[in-house]
């Protein structure tokens, strides 16, 4: 099991929503298949076929706990649980 894919169990299991690194999130969602812009702080996500966007700011070097939840809702919302993987 990769990296992002511990991180992406650990983010659907939840309990530790503070404790994940803001590069690894970044990551995590890239893999995922959403494509990131930046607007100064806000990385926003977006991905076609998902209403929402994601906005994500760091707290010193981790993810916002709070947008780690609202993370983890859309990815259980649209049933998201594998990371794509390059051929």
């Amino acid at each position: 099991m990769g990296k992002l894919d511990k991180i992406l169990e650990k983010l659907l299991r939840g309990g530790s929503d503070s404790n994940i690194p803001f590069r690894e999130m970044c990551s995590l969602l890239t893999s995922l298949g959403f494509h990131e812009t930046i607007r100064g702080s806000h990385h926003i996500f977006r991905k076609e076929g998902i209403a929402e966007k994601i906005n994500l700011q760091r707290d010193g070097n981790e993810s916002k706990g709070y947008q780690v939840r609202q993370v983890r809702e859309i990815l259980i919302k649209y049933r998201i649980d594998t990371i794509k993987k390059e051929s």
